[in-house]
């Protein structure tokens, strides 16, 4: 346990003159008798009430010692644990254009990508692994983190509706995609660095063209393993009209060539999903990449703790008061 405010420990110290002051000075301004000879009361009987005398004395001087303790902030420790555990560096990659919305996969495309992703995350509590999301355009959602709540709640909350309220150019950079997750790993001192791309359209936009990326990709030694996601003919999508949702069937336009060329470039592989049960049988096929140690730093979170010793001076304080007023009561 820590202190944030250390110095007010200081205020101890007067205690001291307290102590001396209650038994050396405040004894001679209490009332007396004077008897010529006190032997008969030496070993006199004492009442309990004789013997506990100084009680209330004994629990103001700890009330004062806890509100001291209050006031100097007590905090859980503050601790870094450093530990070296098997991993391996990822970033996703994911399309997040309005094709997305297609429910040929179930409930939707984005749904059943953001569903099988976290439960790749969680199955992988020892990677540092990011995210990335690109329609006409690319940025990343998440660094790379072991802090995979964080992440997962990060991943929750993409939405295809970024591009259709106009925060990026829709349509499908898959390009750009991927050189912004490979910007991410471009510094990675592990030995296994990975990108798993998803994207469910063919590249259309953005100033980097797929196969640039995948070469970048290469001289740096990370693995780019593509996703294409779709049936092989059209997909049902939800198209608003006035009062609802009409349902109209799109053609999947998937450029398998370039995304298989992409992973045979990077030496990984390329896999086309057009389930959702076949979608989670390709992350765990990549769940079984090898592994490398890496150096990971876990922060613990600082707390405050001063509220279980602001309840026991509150007690001791009216303990002393009962006892003052009550059975240790002096007349005068």
């Amino acid at each position: 346990m820590e202190f944030a405010n250390k110095e007010y420990f200081l205020l101890l110290l007067l205690l001291i003159p307290y102590i001396l002051w209650y038994f050396l000075y405040r004894k001679k301004s209490e009332p007396t008798i004077r008897f010529s000879d006190t032997f008969a009361y030496r070993f006199g009987y004492k009442s309990w009430r004789m013997r506990m005398i100084n009680l209330p004395m004994f629990l103001r001087c700890v009330t004062y010692v806890l509100v001291v303790i209050v006031m100097a902030r007590p905090q859980t420790h503050n601790s870094w644990d450093n530990k070296s555990v098997e991993g391996i560096d990822i970033m996703l990659a994911m399309d997040v254009s309005t094709s997305m919305l297609a429910e040929d996969l179930k409930p939707n495309r984005i749904e059943a990508a953001k569903s099988v992703a976290t439960e790749f995350i969680s199955d992988r509590p020892n990677d540092n692994i990011g995210l990335t999301i690109f329609a006409g355009e690319a940025f990343t959602q998440c660094p790379m983190t072991t802090d995979h709540s964080s992440l997962i709640n990060m991943l929750q909350g993409v939405r295809t509706d970024i591009a259709a309220r106009g925060l990026i150019s829709d349509g499908t950079a898959v390009g750009m995609g991927l050189a912004n997750a490979v910007s991410r790993l471009k510094n990675s001192q592990a030995k296994s660095k990975v990108v798993i791309l998803l994207t469910d359209g063919s590249n259309n936009m953005g100033d980097i063209s797929p196969m640039t990326a995948a070469q970048i990709a290469k001289s740096l030694g990370i693995r780019v393993y593509t996703i294409g996601v779709g049936t092989n003919k059209v997909a049902p999508y939800p198209m608003p009209v006035a009062g609802g949702v009409q349902y109209v069937n799109i053609p999947v336009e998937i450029d398998t060539k370039t995304l298989s060329d992409i992973a045979a470039t990077t030496d990984a592989t390329f896999y086309r999903a057009t389930n959702t049960q076949q979608l989670k049988q390709i992350y765990k096929d990549i769940d079984k990449l090898e592994k490398t140690k890496m150096d990971v730093k876990k922060f613990s979170k600082r707390y405050e703790a001063y509220q279980p010793f602001a309840v026991m001076a509150l007690i001791t304080l009216l303990f002393e008061l009962l006892l003052r007023f009550t059975v240790l009561r002096r007349i005068p």
